[in-house]
């Protein structure tokens, strides 16, 4: 199902100008707009998914496939040194427009792209408490 008010709906489906990279009948890879460093691409369904959860397995799975895919073809291409891919799920996760995609972006040895975060420590209390809670 499609969303009309949905920016990445309207992109997946051709009706927004994009530069595509790839597409078939699921889904549509274009150059990010406002990308992280050269190459930064998404991945974005055609039909409309608010975000992994909501997402059926098969697709999810042919979504990652197809990060492989592109990110081993872009590889060569851009001749960058490693990739990240990201996905985020709701507004606390980083989420700002709502309909899946999957960010694929290149990294440069000394590039600048923030995608760190704070090492914690797990601990013995709360291993315990996920290990119980998740059998």
């Amino acid at each position: 199902m499609k969303d009309d008010r949905c920016i990445f709906c309207k992109i997946a489906a051709g009706e927004i100008p994009s530069a595509t990279l790839y597409e078939d009948t699921d889904f549509r890879v274009v150059l990010d707009l406002n990308p992280a460093s050269k190459g930064h691409a998404l991945i974005i369904p055609k039909e409309h998914y608010r975000n992994l959860y909501d997402l059926d397995d098969a697709l999810a799975a042919k979504a990652l496939v197809l990060a492989k895919k592109m990110i081993c073809k872009l590889k060569d291409v851009l001749g960058c040194d490693g990739y990240n891919i990201v996905q985020n799920n709701e507004e606390a996760a980083g989420q700002s427009v709502f309909h899946f995609h999957m960010h694929m972006i290149p990294r440069y040895q000394g590039d600048t792209v923030g995608l760190g975060w704070h090492m914690g420590t797990l601990t013995e209390e709360d291993k315990k408490e996920l290990l119980e809670k998740i059998r």
